[in-house]
C-alpha cells in the first residue's frame, strides 16, 4: 500500500463519487438502493466501491436518515430445530429482500432480551423480530412510541396493536386432546411450556376445552408445568408416570418435550405406543425420524418464519401493523393408540 492510498475503513462516499466520475448524490441513492439510477451509473458506483474496498457504515446511513438494510432478529436460543425452521423463511426472505440478517440470542436470560432490543434500535438495523420473547412488556412500550417497526413471532397475548404471527395453538391443544379421548384416553397428562407465553397458556386452554367438552373432570395432578426443554420433558414424564393413577397418554406442548416424555417412559420399561400414548407440537424434522415416528401438531414454521419477515417489510415501506394466525394441523403417525393399564402402575 503506498501511501497516498487509505484503508478500507478510510474510504468515504466522495472519494467513490470521484472514482467512478458520478456525484455524491448518485452514490448515495445507490448505497440506499434507491431508485432512479441510470444502470451504466449504478455499475459505475458499484465498481468503484469494490476497487476502493469502501465499506457502508451501517449506522452512519441509519442516522442520516438512510437504511441499514438490515433486520435484528432476537431468539433465546438453538436449543430445538423450531428455532431453525423458523429463522430458515426467515433468511429465505431477506435474502430475496436483499437484507441482512443481525442475530441475537438472549438464551432466556430477561436483561440480554432488554439490552439487546435497546441496542438493536440505535441505528444498528431498520427493524425487529422477536421470537417467543420472555420479556417484552419492558420495551414494547418504547418499540411503539419510537415507531420502530417489530413483529413477534409464536408470541399471543402482549397487546392487540403490535405486529405478530403466530399459530392457531388453541385449535392445536384442542385438535391434539380430542385425537387421544377419541382412541380411548381419559386419564390424558399435560406438559405446558412456560406459562409466560402465550401459545402456552392458548394450548392448555385447547386441552382443557377438549376435556369438558368430552365431559372428563380436569384434574390439576395431571397437568406439569415445563420450559420447552427436552430435560422438563423428562422431568414432567417421570412426574405424571409416578402417580398413582397415572395417564395413559401424554401431551406435550411441543415435540422436545415429547422426546423428553417418552425419555423418561423407556426409564421406566414402558413401550411407546403400547403402554403410553406421546403426542407433541410443532412437527419439527425429528419428529417424523424417532422411532416410533411422533404424532403431533404441525405448525408451519418455516411458513411463519416468512410471513414475519413479509409483515416487518412492509411494516418499514408503510407503517402499517398487521397480524396473522396461521393454521395448525394435527399428523398422526405412530405414538398413540388405544389405552390399556394406566401407565403409572
Amino acid at each position: 500500500m503506498t501511501r497516498n492510498q487509505k484503508m478500507p475503513g478510510e474510504v468515504t462516499i466522495f472519494d467513490v463519487a470521484r472514482e467512478a466520475g458520478v456525484s455524491y448524490a448518485t452514490v448515495s441513492r445507490v448505497i440506499n438502493n434507491k431508485e432512479h439510477v441510470k444502470p451504466d451509473k449504478r455499475e459505475a458506483v458499484l465498481r468503484a466501491m469494490t476497487r476502493l474496498g469502501y465499506v457502508v457504515n451501517q449506522q452512519a446511513r441509519s442516522l442520516a436518515g438512510g437504511r441499514s438494510r438490515v433486520i435484528g432478529l432476537l431468539v433465546h436460543g438453538f436449543e430445538s430445530a423450531y428455532t431453525g425452521e423458523i429463522v430458515r423463511g426467515i433468511d429465505l426472505e431477506l435474502e430475496a429482500a436483499q437484507y441482512d440478517l443481525m442475530l441475537y440470542t438472549t438464551h432466556r436470560r430477561r436483561a440480554k432480551e432488554s439490552a439487546y432490543v435497546t441496542a438493536i434500535t440505535r441505528g444498528m438495523a431498520d427493524g425487529l423480530l422477536l421470537m417467543l420473547p420472555r420479556n417484552p412488556e419492558a420495551y414494547l412500550q418504547s418499540l411503539q412510541r419510537q415507531r420502530f417497526p417489530y413483529v413477534l413471532i409464536d408470541h399471543q397475548g402482549v397487546g392487540e396493536g403490535g405486529a405478530a404471527v403466530g399459530a392457531t395453538n388453541w385449535r392445536g391443544g384442542y385438535d391434539a386432546t380430542r385425537y387421544l379421548i377419541e382412541l380411548g384416553h381419559r386419564r390424558i397428562g399435560f406438559v405446558t411450556g412456560t406459562m409466560d407465553i402465550g401459545c402456552s397458556v392458548d394450548r392448555l386452554a385447547g386441552y382443557h376445552a377438549a376435556l369438558g367438552e368430552a365431559g372428563i373432570a380436569a384434574d390439576p395432578a395431571l397437568v406439569y408445568t415445563g420450559d420447552f426443554l427436552r430435560q422438563s420433558g423428562f422431568a414432567g414424564g417421570r412426574a405424571l408416570l409416578s402417580l398413582p393413577d397415572g395417564p395413559t397418554a401424554i401431551f406435550a406442548s411441543n415435540d422436545e418435550m415429547a422426546f423428553g416424555v417418552i425419555d423418561a417412559a423407556r426409564d421406566r420399561g414402558l413401550r411407546i405406543p403400547d403402554d403410553l400414548s406421546v403426542v407433541g407440537f410443532d412437527d419439527i424434522p425429528q419428529a417424523a425420524s424417532i422411532y416410533p415416528a411422533l404424532t403431533t401438531v404441525r405448525q408451519p414454521l418455516e411458513q411463519m418464519g416468512r410471513v414475519a419477515t413479509q409483515m416487518l417489510l412492509r411494516l418499514i415501506d408503510k407503517g402499517a401493523a398487521e397480524r396473522a394466525e396461521l393454521d395448525t394441523e394435527l399428523i398422526i403417525r405412530n405414538s398413540c393408540q388405544h389405552p390399556r393399564e394406566p401407565a403409572g402402575r
